[in-house]
């Protein structure tokens, strides 16, 4: 088995890859407080749930966009495991071309996205990714990078409002009967979903009238079920992408 790891500022996402297929997907939340013997019990925990042994898994790769986590994460697979872990990053052979300014920039899980989707799927195409932020990232038809857009996420815009002002409360996502709301619960819920599906469609329009071509669009990212059903342009939901494109690079990179 491979494990793909996919850390992100708010979550940590597990997946077991046996040959082709993803057998297993979990998720811990991102800690940079914790130490290595607690990710490894993590891990363990987690194998242990899906019933799998520890010693099934012969690799694992490790896309990461919180860097003091990286060395934990590592020592954790090395002791856990009894493998060295590939981290996506400079060096790594991803067999797509990056033309951004600063190519060694570019976020792994954005690398990994993009991977997946010039394999797995049709370019060019936007990938628009809806965690703790909102990225959407531009895929040439030969599969290259070339950009990204990076919008405060869904939570992030809905914990704002409750934190930055006097008189609105923490609430939790719900659909509201209206876009117009009649109590202030529902005219939260309609400016955090209706506005980012609102957001989602403009950015769309932008980019294929910048680009000049049609794309495909594809998604991913924990927000992503709930905001895209609110979107007016055809989008292909793959919850998994990052850990399929991760899992595509360790075959690459560790035949």
């Amino acid at each position: 088995m491979i494990l793909t790891v996919d850390i992100g500022n708010s979550t940590l996402t597990l997946g077991g890859f046996s040959g082709e297929k993803l057998v297993f997907v979990s998720h811990i939340a991102t800690d940079t407080a914790k130490c290595t013997d607690e990710y490894a019990i993590s891990f363990r925990d987690v194998l242990s749930l899906y019933r799998i042994d520890p010693a099934s898994v012969t690799g694992a790769i490790v896309a990461s966009v919180v860097p003091p986590l990286n060395g934990v994460i590592e020592n954790a697979i090395r002791f856990l495991f009894r493998t060295e872990p590939l981290f996506v990053g400079p060096g790594i052979k991803s067999g797509i071309s990056i033309r951004c300014d600063i190519p060694s920039s570019v976020g792994a899980d954005l690398i990994a996205a993009a991977v997946a989707v010039g394999s797995l799927y049709k370019t060019p195409a936007l990938i628009i990714d809806m965690g703790t932020a909102t990225k959407m990232t531009l895929v040439d038809k030969n599969g290259a990078f070339i950009g990204t857009s990076i919008i405060p996420g869904v939570m992030m815009g809905l914990n704002a409002l409750s934190e930055k002002t006097a008189q609105l409360p923490r609430i939790s996502l719900s659909l509201p009967a209206s876009v117009i709301g009649k109590n202030t619960r529902d005219c939260m819920c309609s400016g955090v979903l209706y506005g980012n599906a609102s957001l989602v469609d403009g950015m769309i329009d932008r980019i294929v009238k910048e680009y000049g071509e049609a794309l495909s669009v594809y998604a991913t990212g924990d927000m992503a079920e709930t905001i895209l059903p609110l979107c007016q342009h055809t989008i292909t939901l793959d919850e998994h992408l990052v850990l399929k494109g991760l899992h595509l690079l360790y075959r690459k990179n560790r035949p």
